[in-house]
């Protein structure tokens, strides 16, 4: 058993920071403080491990996720409502989840892009509702499907190196599920338990290139690393108990960026909402991104 310890970054502590995503393009890490309604970019230093803010885009919140697209935009998931950001800042909204008209407040989750450049995410009720909850699946050409529903927190999800495992989390169950995917047409089955947890609850998570599955678990302070069979090999301390997701960063992809939050009684906790960085050993994947080539501007062009 591999046992690591990741330290903390500059940029500023947020409340509810998830979904960092890097974009081998243009160099930089993206992530969203979900409370705010902030996606942040950062720089990364390689030599020094940290990380320099650059500069902060913001909607109303809450901003649950962000993922790159082919145009160089970014797709944000806020609410309920999908928006491509352009680099002037203009959000043009792209779909809209058809949440049901029942009392429960939902909204937007963890979302992440297949192979096949479609998006993927889901949604949970602020009360944590059980069986309240879905994921869907967003298309290039912005046509929403419902992949799962019964969901009661939905959350990370990746692909296995070769796009044939879907790995999907829903929180409450302590597990993370593997499902046979075709990417082809965007769909999976065959759902069988991949990872089991005593302490915490799985949140986001990341694949890196040997088809390691690694886990953010919430409430217990680490990120733990699966192999393709599911056996536990790592597990990296990170301080602050609400661990929310992590992402290979850096030219090599080589750098494991883990977010944090400080909700509730984490408030308190040294550092909680701040961005962690560890040197694992492994290489993560690149990020495939959204795409959006098939959206029309709401200005027809």
């Amino acid at each position: 058993m591999i046992r690591l310890r990741a330290h903390s970054c500059a940029p500023a502590p947020g409340q509810l920071c998830e979904s960092p995503v890097w974009d081998n393009r243009t160099g930089e890490l993206r992530w969203v403080d979900i409370r705010g309604g902030h996606i942040h970019r950062a720089a990364l230093d390689r030599a020094a491990l940290d990380l320099t803010h650059l500069a902060t885009v913001s909607l109303a919140p809450p901003v649950s996720a962000v993922v790159p697209c082919i145009s160089g935009s970014v797709l944000a998931a806020a609410g309920d409502t999908f928006y491509r950001i352009d680099d002037d800042g203009t959000a043009m909204p792209i779909a809209v989840i058809p949440l049901p008209d029942d009392g429960i407040r939902r909204r937007l989750n963890d979302a992440k892009v297949d192979p096949h450049g479609r998006l993927l995410a889901g949604t949970m009720s602020e009360e944590g509702v059980q069986g309240s909850a879905a994921l869907y699946r967003l298309d290039p050409d912005g046509a929403l499907s419902t992949l799962r529903d019964g969901v009661t927190i939905s959350n990370g999800l990746d692909w296995s190196p070769d796009g044939t495992v879907l790995y999907y989390v829903d929180s409450p169950t302590k597990r993370v599920d593997a499902f046979d995917y075709d990417i082809a047409t965007g769909t999976f089955s065959n759902g069988r338990p991949f990872a089991r947890f005593d302490h915490g609850e799985p949140d986001g998570l990341t694949v890196d290139g040997e088809g390691w599955v690694w886990v953010a678990v919430w409430g217990a302070g680490q990120v733990q690393a699966f192999d393709p069979d599911g056996q536990r090999r790592a597990i990296i301390d990170v301080g602050p108990s609400q661990v929310s997701s992590c992402v290979f960063a850096g030219p090599d992809l080589d750098v494991l960026v883990i977010t944090t939050a400080a909700e509730g009684k984490a408030a308190g906790e040294p550092h909680a909402g701040r961005l962690f960085v560890c040197v694992p050993g492994v290489v993560g994947l690149q990020a495939t991104p959204y795409a959006d080539v098939g959206l029309v501007r709401s200005d027809g062009r």
